[in-house]
């Protein structure tokens, strides 16, 4: 059926129906594959964990897709790993496996020419292979050191042809062997941000207050300081509010805000009325080297609108809620 074909008159409801039949038939697939999981899983972790070069995936057609997505999830969540793509290793790319290499071949019917081809060649290297194979009858599961079942009962495709429960259980199961290897290495939110360093992702996971705080952004007064300088401090800072400090310490804060109700409390600018009679007293501060992500949350839980910055004991600057927003972190 080519787009001129494309029936106008598609009923919603029956759309809606096959949409839902398609998730949850997936969904189950997914949970009978997590009911199958065994000792060999675990082995499969081991061999990708302890390997001392690269986990090279393989697979053909749906597969190799999947392969991709597989490689790219284990590479930024701290395991070396490399696509092969199975029609391309039997003309060549086989070079890239080298012999300190775990191979995964994904394959659902474990038969494909280029399958059959390989698994004697990864044999004569030597490398473990573990199959991830929706037909345990098959040249792949016969000859893998690790088998990984990843049978389906039906295609979510209405022909039961397209692969689609079949991709996505080799999917879910690939995210499992990340998610196994990650908490095998004890992998941190440090870790993960090593290798996520560009983008919104890289800036919420490495941006910290010392990397925002600007010198200008440094208002500060004593605590004797009459409403005038207190007035000329704020609008110095250009964030809405001035520190007060005493011997290097930060001992209060004062915000705008506070000078308007202090203003409609009758103490003037012009008066008596120093920072210390209209600040707040011991304000929230944080740490040059804290995450800017984590200053924004306390901000918010706080409401207000800028954090107070130290390095040790040390004030360095306020970080205004805008300048978090101008670095693209949310």
């Amino acid at each position: 059926m080519n787009s001129s074909q494309f029936p106008q008159d598609l009923s919603t409801t029956r759309l809606l129906q096959r949409a839902r039949e398609t998730l949850l038939l997936e969904s189950r697939e997914i949970e009978r594959l997590a009911g199958r999981l065994d000792e060999r899983f675990v082995e499969a972790v081991e061999h990708m964990g302890r390997c001392q070069g690269r986990v090279v995936i393989t697979g053909i057609g749906k597969s190799a897709h999947i392969g991709a997505k597989i490689t790219a999830t284990l590479n930024s969540t701290g395991t070396p790993a490399l696509f092969m793509h199975a029609a391309e290793a039997i003309h060549g790319d086989l070079g890239l496996v080298q012999p300190e290499d775990v191979v995964l071949v994904i394959s659902k019917s474990g038969n494909s020419p280029e399958i059959q081809a390989l698994m004697p060649l990864f044999r004569s290297l030597g490398n473990p292979v573990i199959g991830m194979v929706g037909n345990l009858d098959s040249t792949l599961a016969r000859h893998a050191q690790v088998v990984l079942d990843t049978t389906v009962e039906r295609e979510a495709c209405p022909l039961n042809l397209a692969p689609t429960s079949s991709t996505a259980v080799q999917l879910a199961l690939g995210d499992a062997l990340a998610v196994g290897l990650m908490e095998a290495r004890g992998f941190t939110a440090e870790d993960f941000a090593a290798y996520h360093p560009g983008g919104a992702l890289g800036r919420r996971l490495y941006t910290r207050l010392g990397d925002l705080v600007r010198t200008e952004q440094a208002p500060e007064v004593a605590p004797e300081a009459p409403l005038a300088d207190v007035l000329l401090s704020i609008s110095a800072g250009r964030c809405g509010a001035t520190v007060v400090t005493a011997e290097g310490a930060v001992v209060g804060i004062v915000t705008d805000g506070d000078i308007r109700r202090a203003m409609q409390r009758g103490l003037a600018p012009g008066g008596t009325a120093t920072a210390r009679d209209v600040m707040t007293p011991d304000p929230r501060c944080m740490d040059v080297l804290d995450l800017a992500v984590e200053a924004f949350s306390a901000m918010e839980q706080a409401s207000i609108t800028g954090m107070v910055v130290q390095d040790g004991p040390r004030y360095v600057g306020i970080v205004h809620l805008h300048d978090i927003l101008r670095e693209g972190i949310f």
